[in-house]
């Protein structure tokens, strides 16, 4: 099957270009090809932008144990609609995927139920050093240094050089200090409400624990993600390590605040903590410059009922896979950031940091992943128009200009018109863990 794109505006690695793309099976064949080359289907994309499909490289898609929050097929759903077409899953799930039987267990579900294409990171505890050493289909090991479920915490030191020093795969690691966090929630007096999250996962919390993963990562010469980054003195600590540390930055740390909690209560209750204006500016600015790489979005979802519950009995985490794009887009026409920005946050830069072989870029031999976007499409988020299984979202009822409207997998259609394909499958992702990280070149 041969598809040829015209018209669109393309997002190429050298810039935006208008033209076309012929792709062929699951590969992109040919940028501008000559006229009268054998086509089987032509789309016609004019005055619409051709972007790579984006990788969310940290999704909580909660299966297996988890299944009434949200499960591979709709949270895939999701991501087709949103123009996601990878994800790289956590692994806490129930039970934690902390084996390598346990992650070929995850991907062969995948393998039957994603509808994108699909990777699982390997947890880290404090006894499964062997399994980390031994973990090959996985983008990297995942550490839990604060806010964990089950066994994954691993905050002491020991556990922490040894898996930084006798362990080869990329590390990422959710860095908040646990003692920090359990001093903060000692000293509060009175009831609490939502607003003493913050207040409990503080701006020290992060700190402390990203400048203890930075030096691990830096001793041992041990290349090093930091997630959800949400505070400007974070991004102060990552400047000076080219080469080794990577970071990222999500939505709702761009978009939310501690003055959205008096609106919106437990719906931006997340782990890390939402911070302050400042904050949201500091981590733009992180972006911009370089210090922060990547835009993810710590899908994370709950059901109602449960974000309902008062605080503290009230779970972190929201849903965002649906409309992180549409939010970056926004932006663009709001003039924070340009096109090129995002598809260098969403796409190049997730593929670049975990190795992915074929993804990320609009170029000759890369998988057709590929999402067509409107940019002066205006669409309000609703509720009862989600897919992801939670059927809620923190931004409900704000409107964006900017939307995908069509979503290819692997060369195939999976979303288009408002209507998901469930019988696209997407497929395994495969790294070269050889090639370097984000800082050398992928070509």
């Amino acid at each position: 099957m041969r598809t040829l794109i015209t018209g669109a505006t393309c997002a190429l690695p050298n810039g935006l270009q208008q033209t076309n793309i012929l792709i062929e099976n699951q590969k992109i064949v040919g940028i501008d090809p000559p006229n009268g080359v054998r086509i089987d289907e032509t789309v016609r994309a004019d005055g619409l932008c051709l972007l790579p499909g984006v990788i969310d490289d940290q999704v909580h898609f909660r299966e297996p144990g988890l299944t009434h929050k949200e499960d591979l097929r709709t949270a895939s759903r999701a991501c087709a609609k949103g123009g996601v077409t990878t994800f790289l899953e956590m692994p806490n799930t129930k039970p934690a995927t902390t084996t390598c039987q346990l992650l070929a267990e995850k991907l062969e579900m995948a393998s039957q139920k994603s509808l994108v294409n699909y990777g699982f990171y390997i947890g880290a505890t404090t006894r499964n050093l062997r399994e980390l050493q031994s973990a090959t289909r996985t983008p990297g090991i995942k550490i839990f240094m604060g806010s964990s479920t089950g066994d994954l915490l691993v905050d002491d030191q020991e556990s922490l050089e040894a898996i930084f020093a006798q362990t080869t795969l990329p590390i990422c690691a959710h860095c908040e200090d646990e003692s920090t966090i359990r001093a903060n929630r000692d000293s509060l007096r009175g009831e609490w409400t939502y607003f003493d999250h913050s207040r409990i996962r503080d701006e020290r919390a992060a700190v402390v624990s990203v400048r203890r993963a930075l030096d691990l990562a830096v001793r041992h010469q041990h290349r090093f993600h930091v997630l959800h980054v949400s505070t400007t003195a974070e991004t102060e600590l990552l400047e000076g390590h080219r080469d080794l540390i990577t970071a990222e930055a999500c939505p709702h740390h761009l978009f939310f605040n501690v003055n959205d909690y008096e609106k919106l209560g437990s719906l931006v209750q997340i782990n890390p903590s939402i911070k302050t204006v400042a904050d949201n500016a500091g981590l733009w600015k992180a972006l911009h410059d370089g210090r922060l790489q990547v835009i993810a979005t710590d899908h994370a979802p709950h059901t109602l009922e449960e974000k309902e519950q008062p605080y503290p009995q009230s779970p972190s985490g929201i849903p965002a896979v649906e409309n992180s794009l549409a939010l970056m887009l926004d932006s663009v026409n709001r003039g924070l950031c340009t096109l090129q920005d995002v598809v260098r946050w969403m796409c190049d830069a997730p593929a670049r940091v975990w190795d992915i072989i074929g993804k990320g870029r609009i170029a000759e031999g890369y998988d057709a992943d590929l999402v067509l976007v409107d940019m002066n499409c205006q669409r309000t988020i609703r509720n009862s128009e989600q897919e992801t299984k939670c059927r809620w979202s923190p931004w409900n009822g704000t409107t964006l200009k900017g939307w995908p409207v069509r979503t290819w997998v692997l060369g195939r259609t999976v979303f288009q018109e408002d209507h998901v394909d469930e019988t696209i499958r997407g497929g395994e992702v495969e790294y070269d863990h050889t090639r370097g990280g984000f800082w050398k070149t992928i070509d």
